[in-house]
């Protein structure tokens, strides 16, 4: 645990998205950083995380961010002295709907654009590919290899650890309690550690970004969601390097987890926060839901039969957060000097940690991308939306997350899939 200091630019969160932004922070040349973590690194969401790591996406830049998240984790596999247990497996995307046909047509015509290598693979090839299978239900797949998937906890240790060799310093076990705020711009935290100066902060706390803004004076539909998945007890046939599978018919994602299922899915009516209410830190859901984890199961038994009977060895739930658009929540807050935002990952804070980081780092940049500008928090300053309509929005994107889209209106419900 190191002691909060004076910075220049201080992130405030801990899990895989702060880690990575101060990785590359410190890899675009920043030199006095600090990140500030109330807990331990990955000790909340980020921890609890499945680790899936998927690159067919619906929409051109989503696809592109994906890809530039798995080049760097192979980069880091393969050259960086602290392994992210990176596994490229590959992974199956599992049709069992004639609507669901048509969509990964789409999809796989969007990979293709970005360079992706993806391929439409029928039944038998699927069984090939992941023998533990039962594929009588199964119409097409889409098979791509680049895919896999990662430790949580391994991956944001490493980020820290190449930040700290930067220079990079990080304190652990010290929370934020306020932002100070001079003529319009953030010159220091108050933690309970002591006040400190800084001219930029970095809001990436995960389930508690809000709570963060609003020290800051703002109001942001960042909302945490729930989310579960269990892991069983040893199944015969199942190994690590089976491909991951994702079965969006049935709101389920499935890896091996050495020779156990981990199974995960999607609620159909999930179970939101109120940040604004909600105490920093606690744990509001401690308990498995054990109904919604037997539901997931029974879904994938038509897949691997008597799955159902086998026993449950650990259960895992965070809560990951979503915003009304389903888009992140990257960059400068306008007329707020110093105070930029990291968050609203709509689940994908470990698997698209590099490529929101890269975001992050480009707004603060003189020119960022039109996408980039477009994931700014400019777009709820505005007033135009209450609390509980945000927070219906948001929790349908999470339960929409498998939703057959169409080119109309994937580019809004459909970007975070």
């Amino acid at each position: 645990m190191a002691d909060v200091r004076d910075a220049e630019v201080t992130v405030v969160g801990g899990g895989a998205i702060g880690c990575a932004v101060l990785y590359h922070l410190a890899e675009a040349g920043y030199t006095d950083l600090q990140l500030i973590e109330a807990g331990e690194l990955a000790g909340a969401t980020s921890g609890q995380a499945a680790g899936l790591v998927g690159q067919v996406r619906t929409t051109p830049e989503r696809t592109a961010l994906a890809m530039a998240s798995v080049a760097l984790f192979s980069r880091l596999q393969q050259d960086s002295p602290w392994p992210i247990d990176w596994r490229q497996t590959g992974s199956l995307r599992i049709a069992t709907s004639p609507e669901r046909v048509a969509e990964f047509d789409r999809m796989v015509a969007v990979a293709r654009s970005q360079g992706l290598p993806v391929e439409l693979l029928g039944p038998s090839e699927v069984a090939e590919l992941c023998p533990v299978l039962e594929t009588g239900s199964v119409l097409v797949a889409v098979w791509c290899p680049t895919d896999g998937y990662l430790q949580p906890h391994s991956l944001t240790t490493a980020y820290a650890q190449a930040a700290r060799y930067a220079g990079a310093t990080i304190a652990t076990g010290a929370r934020v309690t306020d932002i100070v705020i001079e003529a319009g711009a953030v010159t220091g935290l108050v933690t309970d550690h002591g006040t400190i100066r800084t001219s930029t902060v970095i809001d990436a706390a995960g389930p508690w970004a809000l709570a963060l803004a609003r020290s800051a004076g703002l109001d942001l539909p960042i909302v945490p969601v729930r989310h579960e998945y269990f892991i069983s007890e040893p199944v015969d046939g199942w190994h690590p390097d089976l491909p991951v599978l994702r079965l969006p018919d049935q709101r389920l994602y499935v890896r091996a987890d050495l020779s156990s299922v981990l199974c995960g899915g999607w609620e159909a009516e999930a179970l939101s926060l109120d940040p604004r209410t909600q105490a920093d830190g606690v744990d509001v859901a401690p308990d498995p839901d054990w109904e919604v984890l037997a539901g997931f199961a029974e879904s994938f038994e038509p897949f691997v039969p008597d799955i159902t009977s086998v026993g449950i060895r650990q259960t895992f739930r965070g809560w990951p957060t979503f915003t009304p658009d389903g888009r992140f929540v990257v960059g400068p807050v306008p007329g707020l000097q110093g105070f930029v935002l990291a968050a609203g990952c709509n689940a994908h804070g470990v698997s698209g940690s590099a490529g929101l980081a890269q975001h992050v780092v480009e707004s603060l940049g003189p020119d960022p991308s039109p996408y980039v500008r477009s994931l700014s928090p400019a777009r709820f300053l505005d007033g135009g939306w209450t609390w509980e309509d945000a927070r219906a929005r948001a929790q349908q994107v999470y339960e929409d997350y498998y939703v057959v889209t169409s080119d109309d209106d994937r580019i809004e419900t459909g970007e975070t899939r």
